[in-house]
C-alpha cells in the first residue's frame, strides 16, 4: 500500500513509518517538525519507498496531493505535550482542530481511510476508572488552558465520526495512553524521558504535585502494532479505540524506579504545579484504560510493562551520550 502518516517525524510516526516500511508499505509523511525531528527519519531516507515532505498539515495543496496519492492515512500531527499546550494554546488548537478538518476533508473526497490519533486527555477529570470508550468527558473550566488540548482532541473526535456517518468515510479514533519509548524527548513535558534524562545526568529528578497521581505507560511498539492492525480490521470503521496499558504506577514510584534502575545518585524534588507550569494548574489524578474493547477485536495485549519499557528508554539515552 501507499501510505500517508501525518507527523512522521515525531516519535511516534517515525516507529509507525518504520513498520510500515518493514511489511513492504511505500510511505510518505508530511511534517513542520515543530515536535518532530529529522534525526527520527535519517535511517529512512536512503529507502526507496519513503517520501519525506516538509511542511504544514494546513498547506492544502500539498495535503491534497499527498492524499490523493495514497491508499491510507495515518493522522499523527498534533501539537503535544503538557508544557507545550500550557505555554501555546492558541497553536494547540488550530494545529488540532483545523488540522484534522484538514485531513478529513481530503481524504472524504478520495474515500481514503484514515486512522485518527487521539489521548487519553478526552477523559479529563473523570474518575469512572478504568477508562472506557464510552463513558462521559469531564473537562475543567475554559480558563484553564490546560484544558484546550483535551476539547480540542475531543472536537476531532466528533469530526471524524460525523464524516464516517455522513459522508461514509472510513474512520477509526484510537485514543493513546502515554506512549513511551526510544526517541521520546521531554522537551514539552513527556515524564519518563524528562526523569531517565535527569537521573542518568546527575541532576534533579522533579516529581510535580506530591507524586501520588497516577499513569499506565505504553511500549511505542505496541501502539504502532494495534494502529496497523486496526487500520486492517473492516470491524474498526467508525469506532473508538483505546490504546494503553492496564498497569498503574503512582509518579513518586515511578521517579524511584528510575533512580533504582539508571543506579543514579540524584536527587528526588517535588515541585508544585503552579511553579512547574501555571497557576492553578490542574491533573488528572488517576488515568488507566479499559483494553478490553480493542483486545476483543485484534487480540491486543501489551508486550512491556513498565520494567521493560523503562530499560529500552535508559539504554535509548545512554547510546545518545547521556551517562
Amino acid at each position: 500500500m501507499k501510505v500517508l502518516v501525518t507527523g512522521g517525524a515525531g516519535f511516534i510516526g517515525s516507529h509507525l513509518c518504520e513498520a510500515l516500511l518493514k511489511r513492504g508499505d511505500e510511505v510518505y509523511i508530511i511534517d513542520d517538525l515543530s515536535t518532530g525531528s529529522i534525526q527520527n527519519i535519517v535511517p529512512m531516507k536512503e529507502n526507496p519507498l519513503f517520501h519525506y515532505t516538509i511542511d504544514s498539515i494546513m498547506n492544502r495543496h500539498v495535503m491534497a496531493e499527498l492524499v490523493d496519492m495514497c491508499d491510507l492515512v495515518f493522522h499523527l500531527a498534533a501539537a503535544v505535550g503538557v508544557k507545550l499546550i500550557v505555554e501555546s494554546p492558541v497553536n494547540t488548537i488550530e494545529t488540532n482542530v483545523f488540522g484534522t478538518e484538514m485531513v478529513l476533508q481530503l481524504a472524504a473526497k478520495k474515500k481514503r481511510k484514515v486512522i485518527i490519533a487521539s489521548t487519553s486527555e478526552v477523559y479529563g477529570k473523570s474518575d469512572k476508572i478504568p477508562f472506557s470508550e464510552d463513558d462521559d468527558m469531564v473537562l475543567g473550566a475554559t480558563t484553564k488552558a490546560r484544558w484546550s488540548y483535551a476539547c480540542s482532541k475531543a472536537v476531532d473526535e466528533f469530526l471524524a465520526l460525523a464524516y464516517y456517518k455522513e459522508k461514509g468515510l472510513p474512520v477509526v479514533v484510537a485514543r493513546l495512553f502515554n506512549t513511551v519509548g526510544p526517541r521520546q524527548t521531554g522537551m514539552y513535558g513527556m515524564v519518563i524521558p524528562t526523569l531517565v534524562f535527569q537521573a542518568l545526568n546527575g541532576e534533579d529528578m522533579t516529581v510535580f504535585g506530591d507524586g501520588k497521581q497516577t499513569r499506565s505507560f505504553t511500549y511505542v511498539n505496541d501502539v504502532v502494532g494495534a494502529l496497523i492492525a486496526l487500520s486492517e480490521h473492516d470491524g474498526a470503521v467508525g469506532q473508538v479505540f483505546n490504546i494503553g496499558n492496564d498497569e498503574e504506577i503512582s509518579i513518586e514510584n515511578l521517579a524511584f524506579l528510575i533512580k533504582k534502575r539508571s543506579e543514579s545518585q540524584s536527587r528526588i524534588v517535588y515541585i508544585s504545579y503552579d511553579m512547574a507550569y501555571q497557576e492553578g494548574f490542574e491533573d488528572m489524578m488517576q488515568r488507566v484504560p479499559d483494553i478490553s474493547k480493542i483486545g476483543a477485536l485484534i487480540n491486543y495485549k501489551p508486550s512491556l510493562g513498565i520494567e521493560g519499557i523503562l530499560k529500552t528508554v535508559i539504554n535509548d539515552m545512554k547510546e545518545k551520550g547521556c551517562r
